[in-house]
């Protein structure tokens, strides 16, 4: 199975962003980012996807809408993040030996 696009909408200086980022770069997940600032066309469709939300980072994988930088934490802390990946087609990007 081909793994689903990550998607990560952002601005350039904010630090969720860039947390979240790190959170992908560290699993080693390829992500499409997205930016958004200045961009009314891109924030429009960020939000529409987002469901109404308008704060950066908004992350999706496939068609899966994370949320944002907190909601990734949250999901990475209960050990969903790995399953979710694994679910997606990035099982690569998974350690074998994480618990």
């Amino acid at each position: 199975m081909a793994a689903q696009e990550v998607v990560i909408y952002t601005t350039m200086f904010c630090p969720y962003c860039q947390r979240a980022k790190a959170i992908l770069a560290g699993k080693g997940v390829a992500f499409q980012e997205i930016a958004v600032d200045g961009d009314r066309s891109a924030r429009q469709a960020m939000t529409a996807r987002a469901g109404g939300r308008t704060s950066v980072p908004q992350i999706f994988v496939g068609e899966q809408h994370i949320g944002g930088c907190d909601d990734l934490e949250d999901l990475e802390a209960a050990g969903g993040f790995d399953a979710l990946l694994v679910e997606t087609g990035h099982a690569e990007t998974v350690r074998q030996d994480a618990p």
